[in-house]
């Protein structure tokens, strides 16, 4: 694994932090038309408690997959997928899973949509730590003056916050997120970039994160894994180090940064050529 250093008094800000995931030989195949699909083949890979990892590659190269068996949603076909030791077996509770679509209920108001899941998972005489806990969720994100409005009434980069905080609320150790800020624009990716990171320092929590975005991708992560098109196989690991809190600007603007964007596009682009031309 190559280490790539964005600034120059960037210090590793994981040492010690012990093994939190981990994937050994782990491949995935679908059946579909009555044939075997491989979506994954012999993919190790271990996160450390703390620690931002991007996944990125061409689509279709079982980034997804990956999430999906972390959260226990699916199977491995073959291999192991492990959580603190233990192997995942059905609804890992212990994480939280968003994906690009937002799936606010717009019948409920903001603060309803996110006091969902404590409604699933509280007993109703903790209604007073509900609300202590609504309240908490709702200025960490962001959203204060907006608790009563309807998910038509706010903006897309809003409805990215509740649907972050609804997330957060019932405090999962790890977030899988699968391209949560894809639909956004320019300027609210950045600024949902810059609040991701703030929370999940401030809470030290591990992420797991899939991007099409190399940007995104270098901008966010202590390590970028590049996978290689179906079946999908980890081709390669860079290493990010950043001075913290990482300026999500700024940092876009030195040569490091752009040279790690190409150094990650060259191990893309052949994957990328065949899945454009197929």
């Amino acid at each position: 694994m190559t280490v790539c250093r964005l600034s120059g008094d960037a210090q590793p800000r994981l040492q010690g932090r012990e093994t939190m995931i981990e994937l050994r030989k782990v491949s995935k195949s679908f059946e579909t038309r009555g044939r075997s699909v491989k979506a994954l083949d012999t993919i190790n890979l271990s996160v450390r408690e703390h620690e931002f990892v991007a996944l990125v590659g061409p689509s279709g190269c079982g980034q997804s997959t990956v999430l999906n068996m972390l959260a226990g949603l699916m199977d491995p076909s073959a291999g192991e997928v492990t959580y603190r030791g233990e192997r995942v077996s059905g609804a890992n509770r212990r994480v939280g899973y968003m994906t690009q679509k937002d799936t606010l209920l717009p019948w409920r108001t903001v603060e309803d949509n996110i006091r969902i899941a404590l409604e699933l998972r509280c007993r109703s005489s903790e209604a007073g730590e509900r609300g202590a806990r609504l309240r908490e969720i709702i200025d960490l994100v962001g959203l204060n003056g907006f608790e009563k409005h309807y998910p038509s009434e706010i903006s897309g980069g809003m409805r990215k916050r509740a649907a972050l905080a609804r997330m957060l609320i019932y405090e999962p150790e790890t977030l899988l997120l699968d391209e949560p800020f894809g639909a956004l624009d320019a300027q609210l990716k950045i600024i949902m970039q810059r609040e991701l990171l703030r929370i999940t320092r401030v809470r030290n929590m591990t992420v797991v994160f899939v991007t099409h975005d190399l940007a995104e991708a270098v901008t966010l992560a202590d390590r970028v894994c590049v996978f290689s098109g179906r079946p999908g196989r980890i081709r390669a690991e860079r290493e990010v180090l950043a001075a913290e809190p990482r300026d999500v600007v700024g940092m876009r603007f030195t040569p490091e940064f752009g040279a790690l964007a190409e150094d990650l596009w060259n191990e893309l682009k052949d994957d990328v050529g065949k899945e454009l031309t197929t």
